[in-house]
């Protein structure tokens, strides 16, 4: 499968992506709300403990800071990167290819990096359903990112 017959699959890859990482951002936004507003207090007069950590969550594990970080950073640029793909796919020519490709990729890295992040939370066990969901989202979206990526190469060049 080339040229033409690439470019629905393409589109239903973008569009899935665009979806997913829309809920990824909405739950990672959530998760990073409830750690400002209810996160670790002290008092004027008190010292911090010996390990604090500046990433800590009320909810979840020691896993959960970094990877609700990166998952809001691997859904940003993964959003973004839904627009030069919208792009290459209106004109699905060889010359968008490059710019669509790009930050696909650059999106893939980062959402595998969160994935990496999630696997160690699964791996801690203590967490919510909402962040159970957003991990097997990230999980799914570093399999569909990159099939999108495959897909988007299916341009040929004009002969």
């Amino acid at each position: 499968m080339a040229g033409e017959q690439m470019k629905p699959a393409a589109s239903l890859l973008l569009v899935l992506n665009f979806c997913m990482y829309v809920i990824v951002l909405g739950i990672g936004g959530w998760a990073m709300n409830r750690a400002i507003d209810h996160g670790f207090e002290i008092g004027p007069d008190l010292k911090l403990p010996a390990h604090f950590s500046p990433i800590y969550f009320p909810m979840g594990n020691a896993a959960t800071g970094f990877f609700v970080t990166f998952a809001l950073l691997a859904g940003v640029v993964g959003a973004a990167s839904t627009i030069s793909g919208l792009s290459h796919i209106r004109s699905w020519t060889v010359g968008r290819l490059p710019a669509a490709a790009a930050a696909a990729t650059i999106a893939w890295t980062l959402t595998v990096l969160a994935m990496g992040f999630a696997w160690k939370e699964i791996e801690l066990h203590v967490r919510n359903a909402k962040l159970r969901t957003m991990e097997a989202f990230l999980i799914i979206l570093s399999v569909t990112q990159l099939l999108y990526i495959a897909a988007v190469h299916g341009v040929r060049r004009p002969t």
